[in-house]
């Protein structure tokens, strides 16, 4: 099991990373999901050692690796640029790491073709990398990444270079060799679509410091924060006044009046973020939300609307631009953020 204990990092005199405390554990993949600039790539490296911390620990199993360098923690690492060897076979790339291990020859040959079936690239043996497409390439990092056997894998925004087709198509198939292999991993992007795809465990990365832990569905269903939901394009945050705290919470907005349940302790005229979820609305003239259509967009089998107030929802079919519309949203679509 990986144990990161407080851990801080500064950049340019500047916190980069501050208090960050997590574990991995077996078999469990961990994404670590946050904007540009975050920590997130510092973060792995400081974890493979190949950068150090101004405070924290690094543990295996509870054995603290401070003093271990890079190629004794027996940590697989794939970038988004690959790192390939461009005048090396593909074999020779996959083999790479196993004879800096000095094994012997026939050792390297079977977990080199080993690694090679379990990526789909048998009968890729003596391609060079440089005839490959983007994503076999992809292949071949995470190849060789296996090899070793790593206890475990960290993957640094591995398919940022990739189209969307393409991403999506080893995406499923990074997953179904993460859960063969059974090894651990931590998974850094960007992408939150990536994020909940692949990942156990989401970790959101926000200046510096973990805002929010939970398995996918956690976090898509409980955010946590204004910014979370924000990131996440969860949907509308709109800012309100508490009207009302009784057994539900009245809440006056710019966009009007809700009613809701929140386990959060709340005072009458505290402000408070909520989060109003585009999607299970239906058009009412009872609603609760009513504005101007200023825009309409065909997505996939329904249509997102937008308010001239610039609140979006997504409808069945498709009002007029400029036409008075009424929006019923149910209470199960209304979340407060604290």
């Amino acid at each position: 099991m990986l144990q990161l204990l407080d851990i801080a990092k500064d950049y340019e005199n500047r916190p980069l990373l501050r208090g960050i405390s997590f574990t991995v554990a077996a078999n469990e993949t961990v994404c670590l999901l946050g904007a540009s600039g975050s920590g997130k790539s510092t973060l792995l490296r400081i974890i493979a050692g190949l950068e150090t911390c101004e405070q924290g620990t690094v543990a295996w199993q509870g054995q603290d690796l401070s003093s271990a360098p890079a190629h004794l923690r027996n940590f697989g690492l794939v970038f988004q640029d690959y790192a390939l060897f461009p005048h090396l076979s593909v074999f020779k790339n996959v083999a790479f790491g196993l004879q800096m291990q000095n094994l012997s020859r026939p050792e390297i040959e079977r977990r080199t073709r080993e690694a090679m079936t379990q990526v789909n690239l048998s009968g890729f043996e003596q391609r060079h990398v440089t005839e490959l497409s983007g994503g076999e390439q992809q292949r071949v990092a995470l190849a060789r990444a296996l090899a070793p056997r790593p206890r475990l894998l960290m993957f640094d925004e591995p398919l940022g270079a990739l189209d969307r087709a393409l991403r999506d198509r080893l995406l499923d198939e990074l997953r179904g060799i993460l859960h063969a292999t059974r090894v651990p991993a931590i998974y850094v992007t960007h992408d939150q679509e990536e994020a909940f795809a692949i990942a156990d465990r989401v970790l959101l990365l926000h200046e510096g410091k973990i805002v929010r832990d939970g398995s996918p569905a956690e976090v898509w269903n409980e955010p946590g924060s204004a910014w979370a939901a924000r990131f996440l394009g969860l949907g509308n945050i709109v800012e309100g006044v508490v009207r009302l705290k009784v057994e539900t919470l009245k809440v006056e907005t710019r966009a009007g009046g809700f009613v809701l349940r929140c386990g959060h302790a709340h005072q009458t005229g505290e402000k408070v973020n909520l989060l109003l979820r585009p999607s299970g609305v239906r058009l009412a003239a009872d609603g609760n939300l009513r504005g101007v259509v200023t825009d309409v967009v065909f997505q996939q089998a329904r249509f997102k609307v937008t308010l001239e107030n610039g609140l979006y929802f997504y409808l069945p079919e498709a009002p007029k631009i400029g036409e008075a519309i009424a929006i019923s949203i149910p209470p199960s679509e209304v979340h407060c953020l604290a």
